[in-house]
This record gives C-alpha cells, structure tokens and sequence, in this order.
C-alpha cells in the first residue's frame, strides 16, 4: 500500500469516527428563567408545561407549576403517541422541569421532544426549587 493510500485511508476513518461522535451527542437545549416563564403565564402566551419530577417527587408535592402537566420522563418517548403530545403543534413553546440538583431530567425530556421534532422546546433554569424561590404561580397537583 502506497503511503498515499495510506493517509487517504486514516482520513477517512478520522472523518467517520467524527461523524459517528456528532451524531450521539445529544441536542443542546435552550433555557427559560423562572421569570421569563412567569411572564409568558401572565401574558396568558400558548406555552405546554411538562413536569418531569420523579414520581416520588411528584407524590412528596402537593402542588405543581400552574397548568403543567407530569409525565414520567422515561416514559415521555412512548407517550408521545397519545393526547395531549400527540396532537401538539411542532412549533408549540414547551417548557419541561424537574427537581434535579442540575436540571438532568428537565434536558432530558427537552431533548426527547426536540428529537421528535418540536422546535421551541425550552428548560426551567432552576427547576422546581427555582420556580418557588421566584413565587411562580402553583396549583394543587392532580391525584391519580
């Protein structure tokens, strides 16, 4: 093999190993302060709110952020298939959050959403511990 060849080959290779990287590493994910949300409350803008906190989390709290909805966040894929995800609009605000120290399942479930292709797909910075340190609007959670 010529060292020409060679090289050509290694290029290759590098250049596929990038690829095969770029194409595991997960959407970024753009955030919303507590207050930009509150806002958007108070202007009574089209924003679905997803609560991914544990079901321990979830169950420990009686309250969640006004108008959310609590989905398991590795469950969100397959619910995805059913209302009220199903007939969203793909360029419809969501906001997901959750109780995580760093805001981990909250990104999760927005890049699940972003990956099945809705486009203004945003996390609560802060989570639920922010959103009561800004006395963002709660209601009582539903009872299942």
């Amino acid at each position: 093999m010529t060292m020409c060849r060679y090289l050509f080959i290694v290029v290759i290779v590098a250049a596929l190993s990038v690829v095969s990287v770029q194409a595991q590493t997960p959407a970024a994910v753009e955030m919303i302060t507590a207050e930009e949300l509150k806002a958007k409350l108070a202007g009574n803008e089209p924003v679905m709110i997803i609560d991914v906190r544990s079901p321990q989390g979830y169950a420990a709290s009686t309250t969640t952020i006004k108008g959310a909805i609590h989905f398991k966040g590795r469950k969100l894929k397959s619910r995805l298939k059913y209302a009220p995800l199903k007939d969203l609009p793909k360029d419809r605000e969501i906001v997901t959050y959750c109780a995580c120290p760093n805001d981990e399942s909250s990104i999760s479930a927005a890049q699940v959403l972003q990956a099945s292709g809705f486009k203004r797909v945003r996390v609560l910075q802060g989570g639920w511990n922010g959103w009561l340190q800004a006395k963002g609007p709660v209601e009582p959670r539903v009872r299942t």
